[in-house]
This record gives C-alpha cells, structure tokens and sequence, in this order.
C-alpha cells in the first residue's frame, strides 16, 4: 500500500477534483542546438500522446520559452503545434536575462494572442514566469556557476509586469506562477514570489541529491519530502510537479544508478503515484537526438517512437482512488529533513547545450532553455533552452534539467557533473511548519536553450 504525505494529499486534492494535467517537458532547441520547428513539436506532442502504456494521458507539454528559437521575438511555433495536435500548454517566459530578451518575450505573447485568437486561450493551463531564477542566484547556486539568477524582488516584479502585459487580453484570466527549486521556495527571504503566484511548480532530482542517501530506493520518499516542504509554504497556493525524472544513462551519483530498470521504478513509485493527482510535468520525453547527453533522463532514445525505453504502464494500486484515500491518515507523514545530510556536495557542473526537441531535453531537466526549464534539480536545466527538449531533465535546481540546477531547467540530460563545492542553503522556515531544517543542493545537469536571438547554458540544482 502507498502513503501519501498529508501536505502532498491537500495540496493534491483540489487538483484530482478536475482533470490533473499530464505532460513532458520540451525545450527550444535539439541537443545540436538546432531550432526545434512547429514540424518537429507536432512530432513530439503527437508520440507523447501515443506512448505505449499511458492510455493516451501524456497531452500536456511545458515549455521554457515562448519565442521559437532562432528568431528575436516571434511565438513559438510549439503553439501551433499544441493547436494542431490538442495539446495544452503550460507557457513559459525565461527570466535570467537582459532586459530586451524579457521584453522579446513579452512581444512574443503578445504576437501569438494576436496570431491565434480564442485557439491559444483553449490551449493555454497557465504562464511560468521564470525558472529556478531563485535557486540560481542563491549562493549554492552562485557556487555551482548557475548564473545568472534573479532575486526575488525582480521576479515579482516581472510577474507583475506578465499579468499587466495580459491585461485586457483574452489571456487576463490565465494562471500565473513561477518554476524554482524546493529550497527556494522554504526559504522565507522568497515568500513574496509565492504571494504574486496563482500556482507554484517545483523541480526536484533524487538523483542529483548525493550527499544522501539517494539510491533507487528511496526515490520516492526524497521526491515526496521536498514536495511536501513546498507545499508546507505554499500559501494555499497549488504545487505543481514541473519537472522530475531518473536517468537512463550517465554517471552514478553517489548511490543512484541511471538505468533503464531504475527510471521505472522511480516513473512507477514517483510518477505513477502523481499522475492523475498533482498537475505533472516529466522530464523528459527525448533528449538524445540528435546526440545523447549525459545523464539523459529521455523516456525515449535517440529514435522517436512511441515504444518507450521502459515500460509506462503504473501498477494497477498507484493512482486508484482508495489508495488516496487511505493516504490521507497516514501514521507519520514524510519529513523533508529526514535523512538529510548537512554536508555541501564538492562538485561543480559543467553544461552541455541540449536540444528541447525530438530529441533533447536540455532545457529540462530543470532547464530554462530547453525548456528554458529549471534551475532546481532538475536534470535538463532552464537554459535548456526553450527549444531544446534536451534541456530538461530540466530543472533549474532540483532538476537534472534545470536553469539553475534544480530539476528542472537546467539539469539537462547532456551534461555532466564533476565537483565543486557548495555551501549549504540556509532556510527560514515558519515555526508553525517546521522548527529546524537542513538543507542540501546537489548540482544536475546543465541545459542549453535558446531565448530569441541568445543561447545560454544553465546547470541544474536540486536541493532536499
């Protein structure tokens, strides 16, 4: 039987009460970092909705960006792509930049509410604003080389500059929120971003988190206890899974093993037990073509096809509703501090532009890019590049594929990790959630993706 912590079932319950959103991340550009095209989107959307063993739930998809790559400021063709294939999306602006390229994007969404009309209001489930742009200006993201980042005054104030910019659109009624690692979010210095969001996605890699106790084996239980600390902060705001996943291939961090065998235990105890439940965004469709990363985190390989690497298919007892139910009394609920280790990874990043599409995930695994998808652990990384699909395992911070190193943006299947040290991030916690917490960021991967006319590679960091 499966428990649920109890943060995790109430932020979760609003969610299962209509249809939870269910999708990949993709990024701007492959991991050649060649422009990802309406053409190659529609590929994508089309296999991931087709993928054997998911009864065609996988028809949502995140993006990093909303420019296409290769251009200054035209929309990304991803969303005719969406249009043309059914696909919901969960818009993405990149942050960490100059003021002209959060200015392009702006244009960039104001041209395809212009382009598309009605059409993109049916598609779009919400914006991010940003991606682990916290985590990358924290000092373990400073240490980790995640640069640049924003603080969190100047990531509410370009929140408040999307929502003005929508004003009086048909898109004024959209959600928006913003993409970071978990101890992001924990640390109160932020807890203004949290107030100027309607949702808040998090980015979290077990795999990136080896100064613990991190093999396959407890997969779940990390993922669950930086999900539940997210959702101990969260100001009754929805928590959204933006990027998560296990790799393939690549290094072993500490005691977690990539391997296809391990990335479905960890899709059967991690994502099997979301979907359906929480709004989930897996990093990663593809992020090998047309060249693998390292790690890759790609449900699929270098070919895409809709027979997938591992077997999909949950156990039947993962997402039945009596299996929440029961949950929702456990006798002690996950702690995120147990188990965590106080001692900083020695260990830097170093990044490799992935592709967003058929074939790369770099910016996921916590990629911006590739998405530009996520500075949390997430494997991709954000500077994945809002084209590049290698960019996830795109979290920024606590994703492989993530901007700064938190799945999400930035980890970006494509990169390695080597050492460099980074300090402990220190967390404030309201005493009403938690007295003492300690906390460990682990670089991911890096991700490679691509904001009009620049392209950036970020790392990903995970913390728990």
């Amino acid at each position: 039987m499966r428990t649920y912590g109890i943060l995790a079932l109430a932020a979760s319950l609003a969610t299962a009460s209509a249809q939870a959103l269910q999708g990949f991340n993709y990024g701007s550009v492959f991991t050649n970092n060649a422009p990802i095209t309406g053409g190659d989107y529609e590929r994508l959307f089309n296999t991931a909705k087709q993928l054997a063993g998911t009864s065609g739930a996988f028809t949502s998809a995140r993006l990093f960006t909303t420019i296409q790559a290769g251009t200054p400021n035209a929309p990304t063709e991803a969303i005719a792509a969406a249009d043309a294939t059914q696909t919901k999306l969960l818009l993405g602006i990149f942050l960490s930049s100059t003021e002209e390229q959060f200015q392009n994007e702006l244009t960039a969404l104001r041209s395809a509410i212009t382009q598309y009309g009605q059409r993109l209001v049916d598609l779009v489930v919400g914006i991010s604003v940003g991606s682990e742009d916290l985590y990358r200006i924290s000092p373990t993201g400073i240490l980790n080389r995640s640069n640049p980042g924003e603080g969190p005054d100047a990531v509410v104030r370009r929140i408040n500059a999307v929502r003005q910019a929508l004003a009086g659109t048909i898109l004024s009624g959209a959600p928006i929120g913003h993409v970071d690692t978990w101890t992001a979010y924990v640390n109160s210095s932020n807890a203004a971003v949290i107030s100027a969001c309607d949702f808040i996605g998090v980015d979290a890699y077990p795999y990136f988190q080896n100064t613990q106790a991190n093999g396959i084996e407890n997969g779940e239980s990390l993922f669950f206890a930086a999900y539940d600390a997210t959702v101990a902060v969260s100001q009754g705001k929805p928590v959204w899974i933006t990027e998560t996943g296990w790799p393939v291939s690549g290094p072993t961090e500490n005691q977690a093993v990539p391997s296809t065998e391990n990335a479905e235990i960890y899709w059967d105890s991690v994502g099997c037990r979301a979907f359906g439940q929480i709004n989930t965004f897996w990093y990663i469709l593809q992020d090998a073509f047309p060249d693998a990363p390292s790690p890759s985190f790609g449900v699929v390989g270098s070919t895409l096809s809709t027979t997938p690497l591992y077997d999909l298919t949950c156990p039947n007892d993962s997402q039945s509703p009596s299996s929440s139910a029961e949950s929702s009394s456990p006798s002690s609920p996950v702690s995120p501090s147990a188990g965590i280790s106080d001692t900083p990874p020695d260990r830097e990043t170093s990044s490799t532009p992935a592709p967003e599409s058929p074939g790369s995930n770099s910016g996921s695994p916590g990629s911006d890019s590739g998405s530009p998808g996520s500075d949390s652990g997430s494997p991709p990384s954000d500077s994945g590049s809002p084209a590049s699909n290698g960019g996830s395992p795109g979290s920024n911070s606590a994703s492989p594929d993530s901007n700064g190193g938190s799945g999400s943006s930035g980890g970006s299947p494509g990169s390695n990790n080597d050492g460099s040290g980074s300090a402990p991030v220190e967390n404030t916690v309201p005493p009403t959630v938690q007295t003492v917490m300690t906390y460990v960021t682990v670089t991911t991967c890096p991700v490679t993706y691509t904001s009009g006319a620049g392209t950036r590679t970020s790392m990903a960091t995970s913390t728990v």
